[in-house]
């Protein structure tokens, strides 16, 4: 039963990482979910005779404050940054910076790519030209434009939902940088 909560961290990020492709949205009523599933762990926990494992409130915390900032500048979503506080809580304030650094080289990695794709030589390649027609003229791309409902912008809730699977399954990047 310890792992309780970073099991809800892998539902919830995988869920997260999809809606955030897809719509460009992290649904809260997801995140109240979790949060309200991590305050009750404890309880469930001990009901049952394991020892209780508490949710992170500094984790909580830290998730928030960190990630304030970019949206108050508008370089994040809101959704990015209560779903980040909401990892904290569930995973702790020591997961948060692998969390972090693994989801921003996503991100760069991501835009790096976007930026490369809208250079002249590149976005007027036939190759690509024909590609791009196709990948527009598919159902499912017309639909997640709906969805998106002219939000644009990285997916970056996808890419810490990813983050978060890589550091849940290998627990020791946790303890990277560390002697």
């Amino acid at each position: 039963m310890t792992a309780l909560l970073p099991t809800l961290a892998v539902i919830l990020s995988a869920f997260v990482a999809l809606s955030d492709l897809y719509a460009r949205r992290v649904p809260n009523t997801w995140l109240a979910a979790a949060l309200l599933a991590a305050i009750a762990a404890p309880g469930l926990q001990w009901v049952v005779g394991a020892s209780p494992v508490w949710p992170s409130v500094p984790g909580l915390a830290i998730g928030l404050i960190t990630m304030l900032p970019f949206y108050a500048i508008r370089w994040m979503g809101a959704g990015d940054v209560k779903f980040f506080a909401t990892l904290g809580l569930l995973l702790g304030a020591r997961a948060l910076l692998p969390i972090w650094a693994i989801a921003c080289l996503l991100t760069g990695v991501h835009a790096f790519v976007v930026l490369v794709l809208r250079t002249p030589r590149f976005a007027y390649a036939p190759g690509l030209v024909t590609a791009r027609q196709h990948l527009y003229a598919m159902p499912l791309w017309r639909r997640a434009m709906e969805a998106r409902q002219g939000r644009m912008g990285q997916p970056h809730a996808t890419y810490l939902g990813i983050a978060t699977l890589l550091v849940v399954l290998h627990p020791e990047l946790m303890h990277w940088g560390q002697a």
